[in-house]
């Protein structure tokens, strides 16, 4: 008989450090942070691309916040089939991208320059370029190129490579202005697919 007290697992996935708060949701979940930079002390030192190495079924959530950009288009897929071979059956991967749409639409609208601030963040002033390309300001500061952006989405595009990763239901939940949210689903029966669709019905 299965242990019902278990505690579930989410695996961030290029989080950078547990510094940096998951949302509270995830309060009750074992906390494990996936990072191929080892200065965050991760628990497990790796890149995403190589997530089918890992236990089948291994954590019951992915949060994955500003770290698919990072990667070439050609990998995405490589990165989400990871997703899906990690989580038990009834997991569900939670992905937060810029929106490429939104800050083309306010460059043109508001005819900002490519160096032009679009935002302030904890990490300081985040221009056009930086949501674009890449944080600047922390690629030359490590020399990493790994920290550059590597391929954008719109809406439907992340949706359309989710779908095609193995997730029947990918939800978006609008966020902020320049961010995608998106929940994939491998099950339909899951609790928490419910209460997002019944919130994102609210909000339309």
């Amino acid at each position: 008989m299965a242990d019902q007290t278990k505690k579930m697992k989410v695996l961030n996935v290029g989080g950078n450090n547990k510094a940096i708060p998951l949302p509270p949701y995830f309060k009750d979940f074992e906390h494990l942070l996936l990072d191929i930079d080892p200065r965050g002390k991760p628990d497990i030192v790796s890149d995403a691309r190589e997530l089918d190495q890992l236990e089948a079924g291994l954590v019951d959530a992915v949060y994955c916040s500003h770290n698919l950009e990072h990667y070439y288009r050609h990998d995405v897929k490589k990165v989400l089939k990871g997703f899906h071979h990690v989580l038990s059956g009834k997991g569900f991967a939670e992905i937060r991208v810029p929106d490429i749409p939104a800050v083309m639409k306010t460059l043109v609208d508001e005819e900002k320059d490519l160096d032009d601030v679009l935002y302030d963040s904890n990490a300081g002033p985040i221009t056009v370029c930086d949501v674009i390309y890449g944080y600047g300001v922390e690629i030359e500061r490590s020399g990493q190129d790994f920290f550059a952006h590597k391929t954008g989405f719109s809406s439907a595009s992340l949706k359309k490579v989710i779908n095609e990763c193995g997730f029947p239901y990918a939800v978006e939940i609008p966020s902020a202005r320049w961010e995608i949210l998106v929940y994939a689903f491998k099950d339909y029966s899951t609790p928490f697919l419910h209460e997002l669709v019944k919130l994102k019905l609210s909000k339309e």
